[in-house]
């Protein structure tokens, strides 16, 4: 039994770090990326018109699917390109294109959110 409660304290503040590490990206993320705070309006429109809409459960998943993606995504991009430029500070092709899949990746999660939130608001926002 002391066993277990030995690895329960050490198993707490490990996650309760984790979670830290994790905040301070996310505060990195809003601090230096523009598309970062640009997609944060656009996650705090679309929850705005959800509640005004009065958005079904399915559609608020769907919605809640597509921001994070886009924000994964972002954060995704960003880490590669510091990545990218740490391993090769001078210019390389690859390099180049590392980081223009990555930023390909944003604009696809991007237009895939931008298609739910027309699939989801369309309808009643064209009535």
């Amino acid at each position: 039994m002391a066993g277990q409660k030995e690895q329960f304290t050490r198993f707490v503040p490990g996650r309760i770090a984790s979670f830290r590490f994790a905040l301070r990206g996310i505060r990195l993320l809003l601090r230096t990326q523009t598309n970062a705070r640009i997609h944060a309006v656009a996650t705090l429109l679309v929850v705005t018109l959800g509640c005004w809409q009065g958005v079904t459960a399915a559609q608020w998943g769907l919605l809640a699917v597509a921001i994070t993606l886009v924000w994964l995504a972002e954060a995704l991009n960003t880490a590669i390109e510091r990545l990218t430029d740490l391993v090769s500070p001078e210019f390389r092709p690859l390099a180049g294109e590392a980081k223009d899949l990555a930023a390909a990746a944003v604009l696809l999660s991007a237009l895939g959110a931008v298609a739910v939130a027309c699939a989801v608001f369309g309808p009643s926002l064209l009535h």
